[in-house]
């Protein structure tokens, strides 16, 4: 959720536990694993202490027990994913190029890719579902809980605290980005299952906490990266392609390099 914050921490690890004790385990295997590989490559100790090599790796560890059926490979996959995932984004943070969790998406998407390909057995079976109408309760809660792959309404409750207690801007943008994503989604007729489970407004919630701020710059910048945002999510989900986060990287990306130059 990027807040910068030992408590904030503690809070979201707590929904991730609440809506799974293996998703919460993996959390954590994920974390451990990106965390000690800056440690034994001797990475910067100010940006460990930070949690710029854990917050990757924990979504790779989130999102591989999410996709993939809990096997022990599931676990070997868990601890070279996040190890992978610290690796791609030292690449970055030398470069002082701001990817945030575009190693979670690369190696999810390769670890998807290659599992499809040569080991489908592993991979979860997807039951579809199919509701007629939103609920107006659910979907802006549930997009917090999108972020980490909780679609129960505890566990995106306590994402919105645990960004609340860090920064309660963030927050605030962060539910009002959910919110109107949601409602766009629904106005354009697309699947109300989806929008219920926040899958149309997670990637505007993340690009509302990364430049939510007092000014009004701050609301211009937070507009242009949701509106960005949504938009690549909208494409993406049209063509069958799996969003993860990618496109509040990419909106993300291109808002603080145009933020920047202004």
């Amino acid at each position: 959720m990027l807040q910068d914050n030992v408590f904030t921490g503690i809070i979201i690890l707590s929904g991730i536990f609440y809506g799974s004790l293996t998703m919460g385990l993996a959390a954590l295997l994920g974390s451990v694993s990106g965390t000690l590989v800056a440690r034994v490559l001797k990475y910067k100790p100010s940006d460990i202490n930070s949690g710029l090599y854990g917050f990757s790796a924990a979504l790779v560890g989130v999102g591989i027990a999410t996709f993939f059926k809990p096997y022990f490979v599931m676990w070997i996959l868990i601890i070279a994913g996040s190890a992978m995932a610290a690796m791609i984004q030292h690449f970055f943070i030398k470069r002082e190029i701001p990817v945030y969790t575009l190693p979670f998406v690369l190696i999810s998407w390769l670890a998807l890719y290659f599992a499809g390909l040569y080991y489908p057995d592993i991979l979860v079976d997807v039951t579809p579902t199919s509701v007629n109408e939103v609920n107006n309760y659910d979907f802006a809660l549930k997009s917090f809980g999108q972020v980490i792959f909780q679609d129960n309404l505890v566990s995106s409750a306590c994402f919105i605290i645990a960004v609340f207690f860090s920064s309660p801007v963030a927050a605030v943008y962060g539910l009002a980005g959910a919110v109107l994503a949601s409602f766009i989604a629904f106005h354009l007729s697309y699947p109300a299952m989806d929008i219920n489970n926040g899958l149309y407004g997670f990637n505007v919630v993340l690009c509302a906490i990364t430049f939510a701020g007092t000014s009004l710059k701050d609301g211009i910048w937070v507009l242009v990266a949701t509106t960005c945002s949504f938009i690549v999510s909208l494409i993406m989900i049209h063509f069958g392609w799996m969003q993860l986060t990618f496109p509040f990287v990419l909106a993300s990306m291109g808002t603080y390099y145009l933020k920047k130059a202004y």
